[in-house]
């Protein structure tokens, strides 16, 4: 492959829009710093030559179009723009929200939202405003689910449920983290003098968002059933401790009891009634997608999964994913399928193993595309039992940004090139990551 080819350059369109600065030139992805590589500690050996290993055993099979893969946006408007123009498929065209217009290489390709648009952040509303607006102009629209997104609708979903200790934490369980989203709501839509005429009393609302002191007792004995006894100490735990927060958070927010649970009910109309400005949210939202030698999803999987991936297919996993959605709360969150939306591959939760990772392999799979473990230097490859994991978060929202010392404004990108090639697009590193498997193959065997 010649230099000119190697030393890639990016168009972005609008990005004097973004208030970021994107990377210009590219850089071998392996060849980058230690923040672009780790391993488990499956792996023992040098990390060039447990990559040949991995991206040698079966040819790659490619998307016909490019996929533009961009994960826990969390509630930042701003960064999902930024994003979007990195990746060369949007066109900016002025300051506001709308003046977004596909370029040709965006009416050609695919965008994969991987999950978490809510929490944290200061602009929720805002940034699904501009999925909105990126459907409605035509775009092929994607939006896999996080935890965060799901968190969310269980939380405020289980208000209204009867008391029950499975569920009777779910809202709190959120922690400080929804308190921006909750002000957010609330500053838009509650702020007239009869905004509260119907929210029940301070002492009804407590009684509705937070569990009762007998749950710390009651719960261990209702989930042992599905979750491991850690598990459950480190969730009464967790517990506790968010509690506080969101104590802490809402009295800095200026937000009462009254007002979250009010802000709670909107949240209900808008994204769960079915005239709700956001309904459409839920009723497009999908666990996992594949394409090729890709699977996308939130987090990760598990053996499990991997199994039932590889006897019925993503399709399916879609399929029950949609029908568990509004089923059980207690069930479908502490249970497999949230696991490909939760897992940190943590001892005490559900295992990866080389049989499971054999079984995503048989299914044509060569990487795993996510977010969800949050990065500070751009997007980073993983070699997890064996398997490629490409991971994607890299803590785009401000608030967070902020208390990291980071840049405010990022923007990230992960593009699934047809061309055979993956790259990893960010503020946060001063080149456009490139691998190439083929040309790593290529090099590797050269040297030998």
């Amino acid at each position: 492959m010649s230099k000119k080819k190697q030393n890639r350059k990016s168009r972005y369109r609008g990005e004097e829009w973004t208030g970021t600065q994107l990377p210009q030139q590219s850089q071998a992805w392996i060849l980058g710093k230690r923040d672009s590589i780790k391993k488990d500690r499956y792996h023992r050996s040098n990390d060039l030559k447990e990559i040949e290993k991995v991206v040698g055993e079966e040819p790659w099979k490619w998307p016909k179009q490019p996929i533009y893969f961009i994960s826990d946006p969390h509630g930042d408007a701003d960064a999902f723009i930024a994003s979007l123009v990195a990746s060369g498929a949007v066109k900016k065209t002025g300051p506001k929200d709308r003046q977004i217009q596909l370029t040709r290489k965006g009416r050609k390709g695919k965008f994969l939202i991987g999950g978490d648009c809510f929490d944290k952040g200061p602009s929720t509303l805002r940034l699904l405003r501009v999925v909105k607006k990126l459907i409605n102009i035509k775009a092929d629209v994607i939006i896999l689910a996080g935890n965060h997104d799901i968190r969310m609708l269980l939380g405020i979903r289980s208000i209204q449920l009867d008391p029950d200790p499975r569920t009777d934490h779910f809202f709190i369980r959120m922690g400080p983290k929804i308190v921006p989203f909750l002000k957010e709501i609330s500053q838009e839509y509650l702020q007239e003098k009869e905004s509260l005429n119907n929210t029940p009393s301070s002492q009804t609302c407590r009684r509705k968002l937070y569990p009762p002191k007998r749950w710390f007792h009651e719960f261990p004995a209702q989930a042992i059933w599905v979750m491991p006894e850690q598990a459950i100490g480190m969730e009464i735990e967790r517990l506790q401790n968010k509690i506080t927060l969101f104590k802490k958070e809402s009295h800095k927010a200026g937000l009462s009891l009254r007002m979250s649970y009010a802000a709670a009910m909107k949240w209900q109309q808008l994204f769960l009634h079915p005239k709700g400005e956001f309904a459409w949210f839920y009723q497009r939202m999908q666990l996992c997608y594949q394409q090729g030698s890709f699977l996308f999803m939130h987090a990760g999987i598990d053996d499990q999964m991997a199994n039932i991936l590889n006897y019925k297919g993503w399709k399916h996993l879609n399929k029950k994913f949609q029908k568990l959605l509004f089923g059980d709360p207690f069930d479908f969150y502490y249970g497999p399928f949230a696991n490909i939306m939760r897992t940190k591959y943590r001892h005490h939760e559900r295992p990866l193993t080389r049989r499971g990772v054999k079984w995503v392999r048989k299914t044509g799979v060569h990487a795993l595309i996510h977010g969800h473990r949050a990065l500070q230097h751009g997007q980073r490859l993983m070699l997890r039992k064996g398997l490629l994991n490409v991971e994607c978060d890299t803590t785009l929202n401000r608030n967070t940004r902020k208390k990291l010392g980071m840049k405010p404004v990022a923007a990230a990108v992960t593009i699934i090139q047809p061309e055979g090639e993956i790259w990893g697009v960010s503020t946060d590193y001063p080149y456009i990551k490139v691998f190439n498997p083929v040309q790593h193959i290529s090099q590797a065997n050269s040297k030998k």
